[in-house]
């Protein structure tokens, strides 16, 4: 098996080095519009990949794409969003009412159960809402969005099947916010009364203690090697032909940090679905003609790639010292420094380079996919070392000694600790060209991969970091996004302070808050247009680029239809196993 691996190695490295990138685009099978899905078959497993281990499986406290790609599976809301058309469908709840947009009343499913066969009541929604999304104790991201100008909405038991939600006043995003994941109140309420639940769900967690009325339901977890998902025998959907989902019996996560790996298993069959990169199409694109798998354009991504540099003007209250030493804050809080590495880096380059020209340069906070909130009346910063050196000698940067590295009017060296995650090659090889862009505008650039997990603590709880490349993921709705741009948000990574430290982050909130409140589609447009003008002018956050979707997923799968915001799986419990396909 070594033997054959490294030969096949061995062709993979001549394919990168002797195909062309001409001609590649023409293997991409562009999205469709109108589609149906089949009544599947029961049985098989589906196999995956992910980068990294789970950080637990508790959904509520979850900051990490790494813990939440599992959970998903697991839990559900009371509403969801339809992938094809991106409206707004019943969930858990079947239906629901209101006359003012301010009380609302759900009509919860009747026919429900948790993944340990207890049934699924409005007692549950009162308990995830009131004692887990609104206690102070429990750090959730979803209360950031669930709260509305500091007021929090009202959720009331109506009776076993209905439920009523009071709203401070008219919320625009509401029923796309609704769909956060409820939690079972027989197995969580005395953890939260012992002041435990925010450590609970762990890692190390029993397969029994982890409940939710997802389709699948958490079988076994090996550190480091796999995650196995196993049907939920539960579960309340059926297809159109009254067979109970989902198909699969199994989803199987296995743990690969390295991207190369994850496509030599692809294409031995060993994984069923794989995310390209651009580089990869030399390799899979001649390999579709054997009908083993399908590959999938589904558009530009929807998410973000971006530097952010660590303005906190705390002390950290361990060793009573800042954060950042001062002479680097000083740097970091100033626009125009912010300004002149926008403008060192090549974006063009990382394109061609990184994504074999299947990219586009990122400026704004909303990705062009989103063709509802997005604009192109924004500040851009295309390639100009230039002008990055004007920016930088007005600020008073200079290099006296002559070796390449500016100093500030201190003489303190222009010295910056440079984090991403080591478990995408993507991202590795993206700065690696940025190092090499503001080293030559001065700037000596110490670059340390870390793991994800280590990366996301640093960014939200030891906070000691200088800067950071990373990504989010992205949503229709901006709102969703709060947590993010809020000063007093979870996530607000350039300032966790939970207090403004410039006027902008007061409009921001300002505007987030205005948004919620307005139903008027073109005023909400102009709302978070302005918005996004704010980010790109202000620079919390320094976009680089966005790369075109592209998925490779195995042919013996039925009910494959790839969207933007879905990914390739956007109704997994759908999917199955083609009759005659292993």
């Amino acid at each position: 098996m070594r033997r054959e691996r490294s030969k096949l190695l061995a062709i993979l490295f001549f394919l990168f080095l002797f195909i062309p990138k001409s001609g590649i685009c023409d293997v991409w099978i562009e999205p469709y519009d109108d589609y149906e899905f089949a009544c599947g078959v029961s049985g098989g497993k589906l196999i995956l990949s992910a980068n990294s281990d789970p950080k637990s499986f508790n959904p509520i406290v979850a900051k990490e794409t790494s813990t939440t790609q599992i959970t998903s599976f697991l839990f559900e809301g009371l509403t969801k969003v339809d992938p094809r058309t991106l409206e707004v469908v019943p969930n858990l709840a079947g239906k629901w009412e209101t006359k003012d947009g301010i009380e609302w009343i759900f009509y919860l499913r009747d026919d429900v159960y948790w993944s340990d066969g207890e049934k699924f009541t409005a007692d549950d929604v009162i308990f995830t809402f009131n004692e887990l999304i609104y206690n102070p104790e429990i750090p959730s991201s979803v209360r950031d969005i669930l709260t509305i100008e500091g007021e929090q909405i009202t959720v009331e038991k109506i009776d076993k099947y209905r439920v009523k939600f009071i709203l401070p006043g008219v919320f625009a995003p509401f029923l796309r916010a609704i769909g956060t994941e409820i939690l079972p109140r027989h197995k969580y309420e005395p953890l939260v009364r012992e002041h435990k639940f925010n450590f609970s769900m762990g890692l190390g967690s029993k397969a029994c203690d982890i409940v939710g009325t997802g389709a699948y339901r958490l079988k076994s977890y090996l550190p480091s090697e796999r995650v196995i998902l196993e049907r939920n025998p539960y579960y309340w959907k059926k297809d159109a032909c009254a067979n109970q989902l989902p198909y699969l019996e199994e989803i199987i996560f296995i743990i690969i940090a390295n991207a190369e790996t994850e496509l030599l298993k692809f294409l031995e069959g060993e994984i069923d679905y794989y995310s390209l990169r651009p580089e990869d199409l030399a390799v899979l694109g001649p390999r579709q003609e054997s009908g083993e798998f399908k590959i999938y354009n589904v558009g530009i991504a929807s998410g973000s790639n971006f530097l952010v540099l660590n303005q906190n003007i705390s002390l950290n209250p361990q060793t009573n010292k800042p954060f950042v030493k001062k002479y680097k804050l000083d740097w970091f809080r100033k626009e125009s420094f912010r300004k002149a590495i926008s403008f060192a880096i090549n974006r063009r380059k990382i394109i061609s380079i990184v994504y074999n020209e299947l990219g586009v340069p990122q400026y704004s906070c909303l990705a062009p996919s989103n063709t509802l909130f997005y604009t192109e009346a924004i500040e851009k910063y295309p390639y100009n070392p230039p002008k990055a050196n004007i920016l930088l000698k007005t600020l008073g940067f200079k290099d006296e000694d002559g070796d390449g590295i500016l100093e500030d009017s201190k003489g303190n060296k222009v010295e910056i600790n440079f984090f991403t995650n080591a478990n995408n090659s993507l991202r590795i090889k993206m700065a690696a060209l940025i190092k090499k862009d503001l080293e030559a505008i001065g700037l000596k650039i110490n670059f340390l991969p870390l793991d994800f997990n280590n990366l996301v603590v640093k960014l939200t709880a030891t906070y000691d970091w200088e800067m950071i490349m990373i990504g989010f993921t992205g949503s229709i709705e901006p709102y969703f996004g709060k947590n993010v741009w809020s000063y007093k948000g979870t996530l607000h990574a350039w300032n966790p302070t939970g207090k403004p430290i410039d006027e902008y982050e007061k409009e921001i909130e300002d505007i987030f808050n205005k948004a919620a409140r307005t139903l008027d589609v073109e005023e909400r447009r102009r709302l978070y247009g302005r918005w996004q003008y704010i980010v790109s002018a202000k620079l919390p956050f320094i976009y680089t680029v966005l790369p075109y979707s592209l998925f490779a997923v195995s042919d013996r799968l039925g009910n494959v239809y790839p969207t933007v915001y879905g990914g390739a799986f956007p109704e997994t419990e759908r999917i199955y196993i083609k009759k005659g396909r292993k």
